[in-house]
């Protein structure tokens, strides 16, 4: 399994071998890329996480072949060639080819026809070595059974014998993977209701070329009812094909072998084959769909945070108003209200003197507003009562999955008592504070980064949607002390239970002093200490190496380092001119290499230090407000808000955002939008295309 996963994923083998291991003994992803270099060979988390998908993929080829030979041994099928080619098989579909013959049935018209006796005169036609096959068939015509109903129902044996030769399929497979053509049609009447489909109403292209976006819109159609579609190939050539596998001879038995491929092809082949073709497709499409998911889930938790700031937060509206939270520097809500600045009601006095007054008592130093309805409006309104020497900032927030948090679990236990439009408002101030410590408390497929994310398998992505959350939260680090349990429970080594006894016992004791007392929570022993403690952060505590990314078990060689230029380990800690004098590789030894070593210095020289840094606003064009007021060839600035396989979604501080096809973004051919751009990058686009009707807007960078 280890050479296989190494030649599958272009991994060294002995990397491999160390990734396997340290899983199997418990440790996590992160903790693996972070402090287990050496041993891996510095491979990063996306690496290891492929070892883990292919190592937990061959497990199951393993549990389903001892599955298939236990089967086998209780029919007391004991083929010497079967049982060598099951053993050295590591394909999940050639293994169920090669147990198909064997596998429980239904009743088919093979099984029926065996029934009959006719399993002889199939065996004849097979042999090939008698050509009167029509005298042969009068044998078994009896039991009202006539000559050409034995002929019949030898063909449906041979059918069934072709349809279950390993190589067979195999051959009609790859037809299938490299000539296969997908069509789809538009069901009629249904053109009305279809034409967001309107690309697909006639359509067809070879499936292997078919983006994953591609044929998960054809399925989405097809399930909702609006298209027909098939996966075909080319049938004459694939008949050939089967004759030239089974028919050695000329003569009358030639000719029913010929007629039972035939069957067998139509009948029973292509159509297992085109299922399994299409679960393929779409395997391939969820693993594109999911990439892209993780991708930009990822760079979106990464987002710079504002920090610990005083900040008024806002969730826009009109005639339900503006609902107002008032959040400390550490997002604890002060207070709460609503205002009414837009029509009808049109209060602007009132909520000026609101805002200003709260700006003042609370001294805040920044301002939050939701993306959503009246976005746009608040923010020129904000920036209107805000005196012209000001230095708040006015940030315009995304919104997306503010309202599930508001309606969720989370939501109801930290504010119980608030409404849910308060507790949106909440989100969207903390979401500038500290977008990841925010955005862990909602479902991920609720954030609005994904493509096609309720079609694709569930388990999955949330398998990879959870390992992307995980490599955030690990990759920042975690203030233990502040720390909320949703944020805690994503840290290597922690998961839900120990969250709860964490944050239990921080309420119980205070905060933590030390990274020690970490194994003073109830359940927390020495495995989860060891995979969590690097993660976690001691603002001023009472040693300086537990606000770093330096792990506990390395902390005796930083003090080695400082002893080596004679300097208080608290001196050292954070001191860049210090360190330069350091030398990593004096201090390799059996235990410790230069790759942790490195790690560990870099580390010194910026203790506590956020990597994500800091948030910017973002100023849209304020003379458009809608997608009415804009014209072709317009240059505007815009924030990319989603990555696809397809293109880039911009915000233009409009309700609809604006589609960057990939043939837009360069003068040279682009595979991935984001070998281009990033989650929240600020871009410069030109607007090529409106339609108004769909409500799309199609933008370019060149020329841009």
């Amino acid at each position: 399994m280890i050479k296989l996963i190494s030649s599958t994923l272009q991994i060294n083998e002995n990397s491999v071998k160390a990734v396997v291991k340290l899983l199997d003994d418990g440790a996590t992803i992160p903790f693996i890329a972070r402090y287990r270099k050496e041993a891996t060979g510095t491979l990063n988390e996306v690496e290891i996480e492929k070892i883990d998908n292919e190592n937990k993929r061959l497990k199951e080829v393993l549990k389903r072949k001892e599955t298939i030979l236990d089967r086998l041994k209780e029919l007391q099928i004991s083929d010497p060639s079967l049982l060598q080619k099951i053993n050295a098989c590591f394909d999940s579909k050639e293994l169920e080819d090669l147990y198909l013959p064997y596998k429980p049935k239904r009743v088919t018209r093979a099984s029926k026809a065996i029934a009959l006796g006719l399993e002889p005169l199939a065996k004849i036609i097979m042999a090939q070595r008698q050509n009167d096959i029509a005298n042969q068939s009068v044998r078994y015509a009896k039991n009202d059974l006539t000559a050409e109903d034995a002929l019949t129902g030898a063909r449906d044996i041979i059918a069934e014998w072709i349809n279950e030769s390993a190589y067979a399929r195999n051959q009609i497979r790859r037809l299938f993977e490299n000539q296969g053509i997908i069509a789809s049609k538009l069901v009629k009447k249904k053109e009305a209701q279809a034409q967001k489909y309107k690309d697909y109403f006639d359509f067809n292209q070879p499936i292997k070329r078919v983006p994953g976006h591609r044929y998960m819109a054809i399925t989405r159609a097809e399930k909702e009812g609006f298209l027909k579609v098939k996966i075909s190939i080319d049938s004459e050539f694939a008949l050939q094909k089967l004759e030239r596998l089974f028919i050695k001879s000329q003569g009358s038995a030639a000719e029913q072998i010929k007629l039972a491929a035939a069957d067998s092809l139509k009948r029973l082949l292509s159509p297992s084959l085109e299922s399994e073709i299409r679960t393929g497709a779409k395997e391939k499409a969820d693993s594109e769909a999911i990439s892209i998911f993780s991708k930009n889930l990822s760079q979106l938790l990464l987002a710079s945070p504002l920090g610990p700031k005083p900040t008024i937060a806002l969730d826009p509206g009109f005639r339900s108003g503006c609902k107002v939270a008032v959040l400390d520097k550490n997002t604890n809500i002060l207070e709460h209200t609503t205002v009414f600045p837009h029509p009808p009601a049109h209060k602007t006095a009132d909520t000026k003197s609101y805002i200003l007054d709260r700006i003042k008592k609370h001294h805040i130093e920044a301002i939050a507003i939701g993306n959503g309805t009246a976005g746009r409006e608040t923010e020129s309104f904000i920036k209107s009562i805000l005196p012209s020497d000001t230095k708040i900032e006015v940030y315009l927030i995304s919104e997306s999955g503010a309202s599930i948090y508001s309606a969720s679990e989370a939501g109801r236990n930290e504010f119980p008592d608030l409404d849910l439009t308060v507790r949106g408002a909440i989100s969207i101030g903390r979401r500038l504070i500290d977008p990841l410590a925010e955005l862990v408390k909602i479902d991920p497929k609720s954030i609005g980064v994904g493509q096609y994310q309720h079609d694709v398998d569930q388990t999955k992505l949330k398998d990879s949607l959870t390992n992307t959350v995980s490599f955030a939260v690990n990759k920042v680090g975690v203030n233990l002390n502040t720390a909320s349990e949703h944020l805690l429970q994503y840290v290597s080594g922690i998961g839900p239970k120990l969250a709860r006894s964490i944050k239990s016992h921080r309420d119980s004791h205070g905060r933590f002093k030390s990274r020690k007392e970490l194994l003073k929570v109830k359940g927390l022993g020495a495995k989860a200490y060891e995979q969590a403690a690097g993660f976690l952060r001691i603002k001023n505590g009472e040693n300086a190496l537990d606000n770093t990314g330096v792990h506990p078990e390395s902390y005796a060689v930083v003090k080695q380092m400082a002893k080596k230029i004679n300097v208080a380990l608290d001196k050292f800690v954070g001191d860049p001119e210090l360190l330069k004098s350091v030398k990593p590789q004096e201090f390799v030894s059996e235990k410790i290499g230069l790759p942790t070593l490195t790690d560990i210095v870099d580390e010194l020289k910026k203790p506590g230090l956020d990597i994500r840094g800091a948030a910017k606003t973002m100023q849209f064009e304020e003379s458009i407000k809608t997608i009415s007021d804009l014209k072709t060839g317009m240059k505007l600035p815009g924030k990319v808000t989603n990555l696809t396989k397809f293109g880039a979604f911009v915000d233009l501080g409009l309700k609809e955002n604006g589609l960057i096809h990939k043939s837009q973004m360069a003068d040279r051919y682009i595979e991935d939008p984001s070998e281009v751009l990033h989650l929240d990058q600020e871009v410069l686009v030109r607007v090529t295309e409106i339609d108004l009707e769909r409500k799309r807007i199609q933008l370019s960078l060149k020329e841009a």
